[in-house]
């Protein structure tokens, strides 16, 4: 018979004392820490070996996570060499001439957005094509801070939460729910359509209300400087660059489908190809220095990188210790029957109290939430597999949609639409102040985040 011993009480309070903090917007990197250490103490008795444990959490997030760490990093080296040479200005450069009205701008621009984002995720996309359609968005009629939810929206709001290409974020709550990314990634398809469809058309509709009254105007804010940038490599070498790297990517989503390559798999396709891109166009552009500006740039990604999951490592470490991680960082010192902390809780829940849809789905978009409140988006997303775990294994379905729906809600608040100094790579290209963005982008998040909780709670 399963025994719920202080182990499990222990994770539960450093659990609930995670959220706390997202929710006084404090870092949770010394908590999760310090849990760990806990944890340790009162599993093997031992100072040192509780040490250790923390070094061995660490080393272990580090080891699920280097992965994903290391596409992004090769990325956005990627997106700096595009934009450099000015390869991104032509692969943009078809869809200016379709940009002829506000609406237009809006919907192409997020478009766009999306679709680069999900390739390259969103803070190189800003800059990829945010200096190259923000003027000319603006000129059709779009004023700034509507060019920059768009940006945000799409591309910080759809691509980032649903994550379908990089696979980063999936891989971070199916690690903290303890099932299999793809899972995850099927699950949030339906959400990220329901999520999408409602925000933008909410902001579309504010957008050209706030058109009427005046309350938004166009102000020629961005110059058109930037589209003229000298770039090492010729105009030919540009547009071809321009046709091939799409084309190119295109395959590798062929690839993936015809041999089924999902998760890690589908990750190493794309990064490799991007690495190889990168290179490929260094050699044409910078000739015999090619060699010493590779690394160059892989030097930038991977300061990029360990940036934006640096404060994830100790996060993800702590919340790795609900599942198997337990066993690979302390060591074999669970009760005899248990089958993780996480499903011992979740079986205790399910024997406790009353666990239903309604109540889940409720849960998962609160606390996903709550963990997006840090501004990061991705420190918190662990906790929402793991709590999503917890009450699927209650409800005995309905894990990996409620993974999802925690996913969904942590990006899409902390991930670049809704808390101000998340916002501020857009609004810095835009030229508009994070607040007015964030405050604007509010409504038509907090609407779509509660219709998709409810259509969350019919397919559990």
């Amino acid at each position: 018979m399963l025994q719920i011993t202080a182990l499990h009480y222990i994770y539960l309070i450093f659990i609930l004392l995670v959220i706390t903090f997202m929710v006084y917007k404090k870092d949770t990197s010394l908590i999760c820490i310090i849990g760990i250490f806990v944890l340790g103490l009162v599993a093997t008795g031992s100072v040192y070996q509780s040490i250790m444990a923390v070094f061995n959490g660490l080393a272990y997030a580090i080891k699920e996570l280097l992965g994903t760490i290391l596409i992004i990093s090769i990325i956005v080296g990627m997106g700096s060499v595009l934009e450099k040479t000015g390869i991104n200005q032509e692969m943009v450069r078809p869809f200016l001439k379709l940009i002829k009205t506000p609406s237009l701008a809006y919907w192409i621009i997020g478009l766009v957005m999306m679709i680069i984002s999900w390739f390259f995720w969103p803070s190189p996309a800003v800059a990829l094509i945010g200096a190259i359609f923000a003027p000319v968005a603006i000129k059709a009629g779009l004023p700034a801070l509507a060019v920059a939810m768009a940006m945000n929206l799409f591309g910080h709001g759809i691509a980032l939460s649903s994550d379908l290409v990089i696979q980063g974020a999936p891989k971070l709550t199916a690690g903290g729910a303890g099932i299999e990314v793809a899972e995850v990634i099927r699950a949030s398809i339906p959400l990220t359509i329901v999520m999408g469809l409602v925000t933008t058309v909410t902001a579309f509709i504010l957008i050209n209300k706030d058109m009427k009254r005046g309350i938004l105007k166009v102000k020629e804010q961005i110059k058109e400087d930037n589209i003229k940038k000298e770039s090492p490599l010729s105009l030919y070498y540009r547009k071809l660059f321009a046709v091939l790297i799409p084309i190119v990517f295109a395959l590798d989503i062929v690839i993936m489908q015809a041999y089924k390559l999902q998760g890690g798999d589908a990750t190493a396709l794309i990064g490799g190809t991007a690495l190889f891109i990168l290179i490929l166009i260094l050699l044409f552009s910078s000739k015999t220095k090619a060699i010493d500006e590779v690394i160059n740039y892989l030097i930038e990604g991977l300061q990029f990188g360990f940036k934006v999951f640096g404060p994830v490592i100790p996060i993800a470490a702590f919340f790795y210790l609900g599942d198997e991680g337990f066993l690979k960082i302390i060591g074999e010192f669970l009760p005899k029957n248990s089958t993780g902390l996480v499903n011992d809780l979740g079986l205790a829940l399910s024997q406790i109290v009353p666990v239903n849809r309604v109540l889940s789905a409720a849960s998962l978009t609160t606390v996903g939430a709550i963990t997006g409140l840090d501004g990061s988006g991705f420190s918190g997303i662990s906790l929402a597999g793991t709590v999503a775990k917890i009450f699927g294994t209650a409800l005995g379905r309905g894990t990996a949609t409620l993974t999802a729906l925690g996913q969904q809600a942590a990006i899409w608040v902390g991930g670049g639409t809704l808390i101000p100094w998340a916002v501020i790579p857009v609004a810095a290209i835009c030229k508009v102040s994070p607040f007015d963005l964030a405050r604007k982008n509010l409504i038509p998040v907090v609407i779509g985040l509660v219709v998709t909780t409810i259509f969350a709670m019919f397919i559990i």
